[in-house]
């Protein structure tokens, strides 16, 4: 591989696990409902574990309430047992034909953990990025000893990589900033 090459590959991995961060926020509470809050959620369906959004339609009428509904009437019981036996603290609330789901004010202590927890996922983003940066950099080692790339060439590209992973760690950092501030929030 050439040193675009290594540097395009590292890039894109990177993005890709900027991406695993920001879905695993989609699932954090925040105090405010979200359909997104669910997107982890699997129901058994006929036999099947399926996302949510397979077996019902989840919408948010106002910032404090989830109503799912299901496609059918079967599904009802599987969704309701699926959301208690979920880490989310929420009651559904069962009518019959749709679940509601009321966002509970949260305190300052479960503040404090989500904020805790949402610091640990992007400390573990980071990782994989600094993991992606430590491959890149071995492929410019393997191609400098196979003779195939310049010392020079080596230590530039090795410079392109830091940079390159100093670009995603900001990015991480806005993100889960800009998280934090949604939770914190009253």
């Amino acid at each position: 591989m050439n040193a675009p090459q290594i540097l395009k590959d590292s890039e894109d991995r990177m993005e890709k696990a900027t991406d695993v961060f920001r879905n695993d926020l989609k699932g954090l509470r925040t105090g405010r409902a979200s359909p997104q809050m669910l997107d982890a959620l699997r129901v058994d369906n006929y036999g099947t574990m399926s996302p949510i959004r397979d077996v019902a339609s989840v919408t948010c009428p106002d910032a404090a309430t989830i109503v799912i509904k299901p496609y059918t009437a079967d599904s009802l019981k599987e969704i309701e047992k699926a959301i208690r036996a979920s880490d989310l603290g929420l009651a559904p609330n069962n009518d019959g034909k749709v679940i509601r789901l009321t966002m509970p004010a949260m305190s300052g202590d479960q503040r404090k953990k989500i904020v805790a927890q949402l610091k640990k996922s992007a400390e573990a983003a980071k990782v994989s990025c600094r993991n992606i940066r430590r491959d890149g950099n071995k492929h410019f080692e393997d191609a400098e000893k196979a003779k195939t790339m310049t010392e020079d060439d080596r230590d530039k590209g090795k410079t392109k990589m830091q940079d390159l992973l100093k670009a995603y760690e900001g990015k991480i950092d806005e993100i889960a900033n800009k998280k934090e501030k949604e939770v914190m929030e009253q």
